[in-house]
């Protein structure tokens, strides 16, 4: 059961006259008040505030050693919880603009000097009620705020699963440790930051990367697995899969997955404008498909696979720099280019390159 709110309740009374105080501290007790404290010092109060943690500030407004409307608004504005502590005011002039002036600085109530005792516990009651109600309900907005962030995190969490999964099928066939799909996302990551793009967007673009070749699932082994050159129709049923991806994430309600389409489809696209499934050109190419386009093309050159050796760091590098302005924005072909020779710790390689062999055109790069 909960505590009545006359044994939890902190009252704290503010007057410089002792006798005011006892006779309000006695009268809180008999009436089952048993939490209170006086205060006479009005330059304690910041500090009495923060240890007492009261729940009802009983305060004269006639204290000669500083302004106590001052101090009213300091409770309102200089404190966390001021303006949910109910303020009780005590005075014993009548006029009508101290009231006004004393409500606007933030009292909730007032009761008289001579006060009426059954009066001032009723206006007491009063606002401890309201106190507490408030309370409780900050409480429970706190553990449904609570609930909602954790149930976020589930649901998070399960997103990036699930895109986890997908990339994984995406690169299974000639990548099944998804290795590939997530040192995409990494230095597409790295890329976006290099060119100081917003957080949300580095973000959602280091999780959406890794669906750039979602459409190879469509995609035949006899393809995916071929260890020469393709023919030409070979060669346009591969490309097919920035078509099919763009497909499988087309319509999506969620930003990650847009972001996901437009990649799938246009990283290959090429900044010339020879680049395939459109042949967009420049700035026609969204940002986030240019920034993959040139991690996938990395990744893909300093890794081996069926049909080449890995080449090295400095190979790509130089290469990227070839693409420059042909292949790759320029802008984001050198923002790669900073990253790699800057972090010497993303190592390009998880393996020894194969033995020297003739460089393989960069067209036979599949996917």
């Amino acid at each position: 059961m909960k505590r009545p709110i006359n044994d939890s309740a902190r009252i704290l009374i503010v007057d410089d006259q002792s006798h005011h105080v006892e006779t309000l501290q006695q009268m809180l007790r008999c009436a089952g008040y048993p939490l209170n404290q006086g205060l006479g010092d009005l330059n304690r109060l910041p500090q009495v505030l923060c240890d007492y943690q009261p729940d009802l500030v009983m305060i004269d407004l006639h204290m000669p050693q500083m302004d106590v409307l001052d101090v009213l608004r300091w409770i309102r504005c200089g404190r966390m919880d001021g303006a949910d502590l109910p303020v009780l005011a005590v005075t014993s002039d009548r006029s009508s603009g101290v009231y006004q002036e004393a409500l606007a600085a933030g009292v909730n109530d007032y009761v008289i000097k001579p006060f009426d005792r059954a009066e001032v516990l009723v206006r007491i009651r009063n606002l401890l009620e309201m106190r507490f109600l408030r309370k409780s309900l900050k409480e429970h907005h706190e553990r449904l705020e609570s609930k909602v962030r954790e149930r976020t995190r589930q649901l998070e969490q399960a997103q990036n699963e699930i895109l986890t999964v997908l990339a994984k099928v995406s690169e299974f066939r000639d990548d099944n440790t998804g290795k590939h799909t997530k040192r995409v996302g990494l230095l597409s990551r790295l890329i976006a930051e290099e060119l100081g793009l917003p957080a949300r967007t580095v973000e959602l673009l280091e999780r959406s990367a890794p669906l750039h070749d979602i459409g190879k699932v469509a995609i035949p082994d006899r393809l995916l697995l071929k260890p020469g050159r393709f023919t030409k129709e070979e060669e346009e049923e591969m490309q097919r899969h920035t078509l099919i991806g763009e497909s499988i994430l087309r319509d999506s309600q969620f930003d990650i997955l847009r972001m996901a389409e437009q990649i799938a489809a246009a990283h290959h696209e090429r900044w010339d404008g020879s680049g395939y499934p459109r042949g967009l050109r420049g700035e026609e190419i969204p940002l986030p498909a240019r920034i993959v386009a040139v991690a996938d093309f990395y990744d893909a050159l300093t890794h081996a696979r069926p049909y080449k050796r890995a080449w090295t760091r400095e190979e790509a590098l130089e290469e990227i720099r070839r693409q420059r302005g042909r292949h790759f924005d320029p802008a984001v072909a050198d923002a790669c280019i900073a990253v790699i020779s800057r972090c010497r710790s993303i190592d390009p390689t998880d393996e020894e390159p194969a033995a020297r062999e003739e460089n393989v055109p960069i067209d036979m790069l599949k996917g």
